[in-house]
C-alpha cells in the first residue's frame, strides 16, 4: 500500500542515550525532544512521521525495506556508528527506491579520522550534518521538497 505522505525517521545505535551521552558533542536534547519537534513540523506539513530507534543493524535494514514496501515518501536516517561500518545499510539503501537522507547531529568530518568515511552517505540521496537537532529539521525540510 503506497503512503506517499509518510516519512520514516530511523535512528541507529546509542541515539537512545541522547541528552546524557557526550553532551559536549551531541547536546542535551533527547531523542524524544527531537521526535516531538519533528512531529509538530510534520503535522503542519500534513505528513505522517514514523520515528524509530534501534541499536540493532538488522532492524534498520528491515525498516528501510518496510519504507520501500509501503511506498513511503522518504527516509531520514541517522545510522549512528553504523555510518562508518555498515555495508548492509549501504546495500539496503541501494536496493530501495525511497530516497534516503542521511542525518547526523555532529559533523563526522570534523571528528576522528575513522568517522570520515560514510558507507551510508555513498548510497543516500544526500547528507545533513553538524547542526545538532536542527540537522533533523533540515532533513525533514529536504524530504518535503523531494
Amino acid at each position: 500500500m503506497a503512503d506517499a505522505r509518510k516519512i520514516y525517521v530511523l535512528n541507529g545505535p546509542n541515539l537512545n542515550m541522547l541528552g546524557t551521552r557526550e553532551p559536549d558533542i551531541y547536546g542535551y536534547d533527547t531523542l524524544d525532544d527531537i521526535a516531538g519537534r519533528m512531529e509538530d513540523a510534520a503535522n503542519r506539513a500534513h505528513v505522517e512521521i514514523d520515528f524509530r530507534q534501534s541499536n540493532h543493524e538488522g532492524h534498520l535494514v528491515d525498516w528501510l525495506q518496510e519504507a520501500h514496501a509501503e511506498g513511503a515518501h522518504a527516509v531520514i536516517l541517522n545510522p549512528g556508528a553504523y555510518t562508518h561500518t555498515s555495508i548492509a545499510l549501504h546495500d539496503a539503501i541501494k536496493g530501495i527506491t525511497v530516497p534516503v537522507i542521511e542525518v547526523h547531529l555532529s559533523n563526522p568530518h570534523a571528528r576522528e579520522p575513522f568517522r570520515h568515511k560514510s558507507f551510508v552517505g555513498m548510497a543516500a540521496r544526500g547528507t545533513i550534518a553538524g547542526f545538532g537537532p536542527l540537522s533533523y529539521m533540515l532533513a525533514l525540510e529536504a524530504a518535503l521538497e523531494l
